[in-house]
This record gives C-alpha cells, sequence and structure tokens, in this order.
C-alpha cells in the first residue's frame, strides 16, 4: 500500500470545544447529534426510503388553496445520506379533498422530481421525503433546490394570509460530503498526489488537521475494507455509492467502528485523525481509486479538486 508520509508539524494542536463536541456526539451512540444531514451514529445501514411519487388523478380537482405551514429539514442534505429532505406541510382549501402535487424544483424553477397526492384534506399535516433522485433515476446535481406545492390543475399555493408562519420550502443538495469536521490545511506541495516518495509516488491527498478531529464518509456506499496496515495504519476504505469510485481513508487514530461489508451513508461519522501507520503528523491521507477499484485493478487520481470543491459547501 503506498501511502504518503508528511513531515509537516500538526495544525496547533488544539482541538476547540465544538470539534470535541462534534467528536463525542458521533460516538456516543442512538442519541448523538446529527452531521450536516449525515447519520447520527456510526452504525451501518442504508438511509430511509424516499416517498412514493404516487400517480396523477385522472379527473385531477382541487379549490383555492393556500399554504398554512410548510418547514423542510434538514436544510442541508447529501446524496445517500442518513436525512434526506423532507417537507411538512399544511394546506388550506375552499373544498374539503384536493389533488394536489409537490415539485422539487431546481434554482432555475426546473421541476427535478413530482409527487402526486390526491384528495388531500386541508388543516392536516402531511410530509414528503425525497431521496435526491431526479425522475429518471439520477442522482440530482449539487445546487439549492425548493420544494413547491400546487394544485394537480395547474395553481401554485401561495401562502395563507392568515398564517403567521415563515415557510421554509428551500434546501440545499449535495453529493458528497467534505470528510474532516474541523480546522484543516493542504499542507505543502509534499503532501499532493504524484509528490516523490521511497520507491513509490503519493498516491493521495493529505489534509493536515488535529488528531481527534472527525472523519465522516466523503460518500456513502459499502465498506470495501476496514483494518490495519503498517504504512496506512488504521484504514478504510468505502465504495461509492453510483460513482465508480472507491475512496480510502488512512491514519486514522483509532480503528474505524464500521466494518467489511457495512453500509456506510454519506456524512456518517467513520473515525478521528490520527497519526498511526508511515506518518509524522496528524493527517488524513485520502485516496480516489477508479474502477473497479482500490487495489482491484482501478487507479488512483488527484483528489485535490475534488476536496477543494466539497470544502467550499461543507
Amino acid at each position: 500500500m503506498a501511502v504518503g508520509i508528511s513531515a509537516r508539524p500538526g495544525l496547533a494542536g488544539k482541538l476547540v470545544v465544538t470539534v470535541v463536541a462534534i467528536l463525542l456526539a458521533s460516538f456516543a451512540g442512538v442519541a448523538s447529534a446529527t452531521t450536516m444531514g449525515g447519520a447520527p451514529t456510526p452504525a451501518g445501514g442504508p438511509p430511509p426510503a424516499g416517498s412514493p411519487t404516487g400517480t396523477p388523478s385522472p379527473a385531477p380537482s382541487a379549490g383555492a388553496i393556500s399554504i398554512v405551514s410548510a418547514q423542510t429539514s434538514p436544510r442541508k442534505s447529501f446524496y445517500f445520506g442518513f436525512r434526506y429532505p423532507k417537507l411538512t406541510y399544511t394546506i388550506a382549501s375552499t373544498q374539503p379533498q384536493n389533488d394536489l402535487v409537490i415539485n422539487v424544483v431546481d434554482a432555475t424553477g426546473a421541476v427535478i422530481r413530482s409527487f402526486y397526492r390526491n384528495d388531500v384534506e386541508p388543516n392536516i399535516a402531511s410530509t414528503i421525503r425525497w431521496d435526491g433522485t431526479t425522475s429518471e433515476g439520477r442522482p440530482a446535481r449539487n445546487g439549492d433546490y425548493s420544494f413547491r406545492i400546487e394544485a394537480q390543475t395547474g395553481a401554485v399555493a401561495a401562502r395563507a394570509v392568515a398564517s403567521t408562519e415563515s415557510l421554509g420550502l428551500e434546501f440545499s443538495f449535495y453529493g458528497y460530503a467534505f470528510p474532516e469536521l474541523g480546522p484543516h490545511d493542504y499542507g505543502t506541495a509534499a503532501d499532493r498526489f504524484g509528490a516523490p516518495r521511497d520507491g513509490h509516488t503519493h498516491q493521495g491527498q493529505d489534509v493536515m488537521a488535529a488528531c481527534g478531529t472527525p472523519l465522516v464518509a466523503a460518500r456513502g456506499g459499502q465498506v470495501q475494507y476496514a483494518g490495519y496496515e503498517g504504512s496506512a495504519g488504521n484504514y478504510i476504505v468505502i465504495d461509492g455509492k453510483g460513482t465508480g469510485y472507491d475512496f480510502m481513508y488512512a491514519h486514522l487514530a483509532e480503528p474505524s467502528p464500521l466494518h467489511t461489508g457495512e453500509s456506510v451513508r454519506t456524512g456518517q461519522p467513520i473515525g478521528i485523525v490520527g497519526e498511526t501507520g508511515d506518518a509524522t503528523a496528524c493527517h488524513l491521507h485520502f485516496e480516489i481509486w477508479t474502477a473497479p477499484g482500490w487495489y482491484q485493478g482501478g487507479s488512483p487520481i488527484d483528489p485535490l479538486p475534488f476536496l477543494k470543491k466539497w470544502d467550499v459547501y461543507s
């Protein structure tokens, strides 16, 4: 296994209170706090299913509808994350049953996915959970989205005049999460992909952070390997769902709580930054491998452009 060594000292050596709190919460079990729309616990398992799309009414009917309340949570979500964007809404109407369509729209107003709900009664809360896929079944692009409540007859619902609640229909959605939850930097030229090493070149990117900084899965999927190796130290490899890539995380301070074969969700805690194996400072060594995978015939590629992109919104 070709894993890089960083001779650069770690960041200031301090863990701010918020990082410590996140770390403790991440591994405290079921009652722990969520991670930016990711999983609240290191336990494996797929995310809950999205809502069924339903079918349009053959003879749609609706009164003059308006929105009494509408809230989306979380406001930042990830593809194959623990928590999908969920809208909880209540309408008012001039008739007792209404045929609605709740559309997921992107920043341009284009409809990405539609959910048909027939015979919806006013003043009763309903929910829609979107799994992040388009009408064609593909993962949606990164960006800002909104739920839009309409009658199947075509009228868009506006806020009810009598409502005093602010409406929360907007949210952001991303395919990947930045893998470190804390202060970090990208080191020097020696920490880059392709940097010379003794007898080989560096196959990943080192992301410098204090030991103990929480790590999360950049992309959910399935654990391919989890264990210890002399150069990598404690490491974990995740086959990214729907990507064709494997993601490798090395030098973890402790063995990952996840095991080979388990399902992992985007943003789920996978370990903490350390300096185990052939490392001389606290950091995450991160690799991305093309299909068919990590040491299975694939090739490593430069992860830095990916990391910088994810870093912007995480």
